[in-house]
């Protein structure tokens, strides 16, 4: 009788829960499919009940890393994985879902169940936040970084030279594409020369181009960069490693827009936007007679002042979220986040290679990660060394475990206020109450 009565309600409770419910065979194929499954997918369950679930769901994982096939083979449930499925009609819904194989009470497999829920409301709060934090590919929302989302759209609408400064990695030649993919010259070129990397002998045919026989090997007439960018934007990167001949050249060229070819008396006209990038002080440079003080200012009519991540750690939880994500659709592993001891120590770290080496920090955690999120066992060595603390370390420095330090330095930050503390560490504030309790920090 018991049996007969599970038969006869089951179905009944599983229609009244709010998250979609199906259950699979071992070979895949759906046999329940509850009410809320339906409304958040399109499909009733006539019309997927003997379907596999990867023809209904369509997730990248479906044919890859699937949870619920996982748990099948291995035994073992999954917890809030979040994927994107498609609806009957097409759409995109973002879900979270759990996993777990059906076992009987003998031990005989009869196959899995996933309990899945729609979190399309969720993703549009992110979606209209990241709006506020993002700019193009540039993430942050940080003041700092604000204030550089407010001029980037400015200085992208003027045809004027840009002079963009920043330590290395802080995303320099970035900041110069958004500039040009925001402005009047989006359809044309972006050309990019590196000031320090091509040697000084090169670098004048390299940047105005040279006619056929202009000098030895020189057997076909080549057009430089200048007429790569016509009609575009040309970025000058690490224009203070400008060799001091070129300077010349270079100021000769943004004060008339034309240039003569190597070899050539002839002068060509350029319609081409002209954006520098440095990591060094040009000021300082031209104090010291390094570089020449008409073309500092001649190539400073707008500056935009990259910080260094050390001055924005609450940029640091937004860009490994955006990481993930990126990392996640090119390596197409199942990895959603990253945990709250890891985000400690990387919060904490003074990053002297800036974006660049945080970007590369998740990669490395990509790699080596098998789970679903990153953890303190993915993070570099280098960056544990940095942050753990020594034995000469007093009570009142940031010492102490990784989470306490970066409380710690959050907290300094903000000047004690746990909200912007909070806001820094990418936690609710009632969170870092807790955890502030927990490690006896006043």
């Amino acid at each position: 009788m018991a049996l007969a009565l599970d038969n006869l309600y089951f179905p009944l409770i599983l229609d009244v829960l709010d998250q979609g419910v199906f259950t699979v065979d071992e070979n895949s194929q759906i046999t329940s499919f509850n009410r809320a499954a339906e409304q958040i997918t399109g499909f009733s369950s006539g019309e997927v009940i003997g379907v596999p679930c990867a023809d209904v769901f369509r997730t990248e994982q479906c044919h890859g890393v699937c949870p619920l096939r996982q748990s099948i083979q291995s035994g073992s449930p999954t917890r809030n994985r979040q994927v994107n499925i498609r609806a009957k009609d097409g759409r995109a819904v973002p879900i979270s879902l759990s996993t777990a194989p059906l076992v009987t009470r003998g031990g005989r497999l009869l196959g899995g169940v996933e309990v899945f829920r729609d979190m399309s409301q969720i993703a549009d709060l992110k979606r209209r936040l990241c709006g506020r934090y993002r700019l193009a590919d540039i993430v942050g929302k940080s003041p700092l970084m604000q204030q550089i989302f407010d001029l980037l759209p400015l200085v992208a609408a003027s045809d004027a030279t840009a002079l963009i400064s920043g330590p290395s990695g802080t995303g320099k030649e970035l900041i110069a594409r958004t500039i040009h993919s925001l402005g009047p010259r989006r359809k044309g070129p972006f050309v990019a020369i590196n000031c320090a990397a091509i040697p000084e002998t090169l670098l004048e045919s390299e940047l105005f181009g040279h006619v056929k026989g202009a000098f030895t090997d020189a057997r076909q007439t080549r057009p430089g960069r200048i007429a790569a960018a016509e009609g575009g934007t040309l970025l000058l990167v690490e224009i203070g490693d400008l060799p001091r001949p070129m300077q010349v050249k270079v100021l000769r060229f943004l004060q008339d827009r034309e240039y003569s070819p190597v070899g050539s008396d002839r002068m060509v006209r350029a319609n081409v936007r002209v954006i520098a990038a440095t990591n060094r002080e040009l000021l300082a440079m031209v104090r010291d007679g390094h570089f020449r003080e008409d073309l500092y200012f001649r190539l400073n009519v707008v500056q935009i002042d990259i910080p260094p991540l050390a001055r924005r750690t609450e940029d640091i939880p937004l860009l490994v979220d955006h990481y993930i994500k990126v990392f996640r659709e090119s390596t197409g592993k199942a990895i959603d986040g990253i945990d709250d001891d890891a985000m400690a120590l990387l919060v904490a770290y003074s990053f002297p290679g800036n974006v660049r080496e945080l970007e590369n920090i998740v990669e490395r955690g990509f790699i080596l990660c098998q789970g679903a999120k990153l953890t303190r066992a993915h993070m570099p060595p280098h960056v544990i060394a940095a942050v753990e603390p020594t034995q000469e370390r007093g009570a009142g420095s940031r010492g102490g475990p990784p989470m306490e330090a970066a409380i710690r330095l959050a907290l300094e930050q903000s000047g004690g206020n746990r909200t912007r503390a909070a806001a820094q560490l990418g936690i609710h504030r009632i969170t870092l109450l807790r955890r502030m309790q927990k490690l006896g920090i006043g």
